[in-house]
């Protein structure tokens, strides 16, 4: 569990905050940040994460626009994403049923406890 890097792509500067924060602090991870889905695409193809936390829910390129492309290019298609979505309703998240995802996680989550969920997610505990 030790020395991922996470790429967290939101368009709220306060939620990638919080999340960077608690993935830090919960986990000594190093944490990149992308504010839309084109600053993710070159991010996730220059530094390789282990990991994306996507945002579905963004001006210009959305989340699933931006899953697209990223499973289309070589570079990133290996990456796992977990969608980050404030649509939590279970008939709103089988719309995700489709997508290449390893997960999907609802807003509002716990900072402090993102880490340990992406883990889970994942398979990356011990």
């Amino acid at each position: 569990m030790l020395n991922k890097q996470i790429l967290i792509v939101d368009d709220e500067p306060d939620v990638r905050a919080i999340a960077k924060l608690g993935l830090e602090l919960g986990a000594g991870w190093q944490v990149i940040t992308a504010c839309c889905g084109e600053e993710a695409l070159s991010l996730a193809a220059n530094h390789q994460p282990d990991a994306i936390l996507l945002d579905m829910m963004m001006p210009d390129m959305d989340g699933r626009v931006t899953l697209e492309y990223l499973k289309s290019n070589p570079h990133t298609q290996n990456i796992p994403v977990i969608l980050v979505t404030a649509k939590a309703q279970q008939w709103e998240r089988e719309n995700f049923s489709g997508m290449e995802v390893a997960a999907v996680f609802a807003k509002p989550f716990r900072p402090l406890k993102l880490a340990e969920q992406i883990s889970q997610a994942l398979n990356w505990l011990n």
